[in-house]
């Protein structure tokens, strides 16, 4: 060995031949060999015989003492899984293998990981796992939809297909980002359904993105979430309305400016409007008001089947703002409403045209109770910002 040549040589110049001739020894050359380089070691995340397994968890590879070589994955009946190997953005020793679609569940895979050590030794890992088999699979909607453009009022709502048993692994996969930052916090309303909004309106002109990732997420009670989904959205202008309902008007601003301050009448001492923030919901040109659908009969002492005309929902309580001729010469001086916001037809058309989901009117100053759960989807803004926040599974 060239080692061993170059001691050779050394004992050579330092005289050790003269010495051993003298006491009549014999001479040799002293031996020695390199201690054997160690093999690749290879470490896979997810053990061998592991069951029960998330498809989204992800599959680290680390490598000691040697260079990751090939990764190769495959289902059950020996097919492969297309995939790619890349750095982990957390730890830059470990790599990372991800699919090209989403693992399935209740499905075997077996992963296998070679790397090359020194001298060209070769060392394989093999790891087969199972992914866990749900009771059921969670697919959330979401609104506001994807590409639409909302009012400064419209929250973000998840609504779940059944109750969330595990709330925090939920809202610790939903992610709110925003153009302009916001303090905005995530509420559970219902056990199914979670809401997101900010301490104040949202700043106008704003884009929003909502990102949840709940494939292979363990929502509890047998319950993982099916796919990720993301939905964008834009704020539009600040359109925020005040309903005096004891100054009988109705006060419509855009960006802080008021365009418009009209004579209303509001709800009647029997039947008053709910105090706070309402929400633009949906909007009908022509509709029939029935008081049947909120459990009084058309034909009952107050009961009411009536065609109005531009008809803007602000409560799924049955509250609107819409056009009301018969009660125009009480509009700016009484209230006499069931429980709406009562304009001329031309006013009211005005507004109709005028508004976009999300928007805001305030009505202030009713005789009623305030917006609660009881009125619908959209409270939110009725609720104390301190009670808001402790609403979230994080708090």
């Amino acid at each position: 060995m060239l080692v061993a040549a170059v001691l050779a040589l050394v004992a050579g110049c330092t005289g050790t031949s003269s010495d051993a001739s003298a006491t009549g020894g014999t001479t040799s050359s002293p031996s020695s060999s390199a201690p054997a380089a160690p093999p690749a070691q290879v470490a896979l995340s997810i053990a061998d015989g592991a069951a029960d397994v998330s498809p989204a968890q992800p599959l680290e590879i680390d490598v000691t003492a040697g260079e990751l070589d090939d990764v190769t994955v495959t289902d059950g009946s020996g097919a492969p899984v297309p995939g790619e190997v890349a750095p982990s953005a957390e730890d830059a020793g470990t790599a990372v293998w991800t699919p090209a679609a989403d693992l399935a569940y209740g499905t075997s895979y077996t992963v296998t990981a070679t790397a090359a050590g020194a001298g060209d030794q070769v060392t394989t890992e093999t790891s087969t796992f199972t992914t866990v088999t749900p009771r059921s699979q969670d697919k959330p909607d979401i609104g506001p939809l994807d590409g639409t453009t909302v009012g400064v009022g419209m929250p973000v709502r998840v609504f779940f297909d059944e109750p969330v048993a595990d709330k925090a692994a939920a809202e610790r996969n939903l992610t709110v980002t925003s153009s302009t930052p916001t303090d905005g916090v995530w509420s559970w309303v219902t056990d199914s359904e979670v809401h997101f909004r900010p301490s104040t309106y949202w700043p106008a002109d704003t884009d929003v993105t909502v990102e949840a990732d709940l494939f292979g997420v363990d929502l509890g009670d047998g319950v993982w979430g099916e796919v990720d989904r993301t939905v964008s959205f834009h704020v539009g202008e600040a359109h925020v309305s005040v309903a005096d309902a004891a100054a009988h008007t109705l006060t419509v601003t855009s960006g802080g400016q008021v365009l418009q301050t009209y004579p209303m009448s509001a709800g009647s001492a029997e039947n008053p409007t709910h105090n706070g923030a309402h929400v633009v919901l949906e909007k009908f040109a022509d509709i029939t008001m029935d008081s049947s659908t909120f459990g009084l009969a058309a034909d009952a002492p107050g009961g009411y089947r009536t065609p109005v005309k531009y008809a803007t929902r602000i409560s799924n309580n049955g509250e609107f703002v819409h056009g009301a001729p018969w009660s125009v010469r009480q509009q700016g001086s009484s209230n006499v409403s069931h429980g709406c916001i009562n304009l001329s037809d031309e006013r009211a058309r005005w507004f109709y045209e005028f508004s976009q989901p999300g928007d805001v009117v305030e009505v202030v100053d009713s005789i009623g109770g305030t917006l609660g759960p009881a009125d619908g989807d959209i409270y939110d803004w009725a609720v104390p910002w301190d009670q808001w926040q402790a609403g979230s599974a994080l708090s």
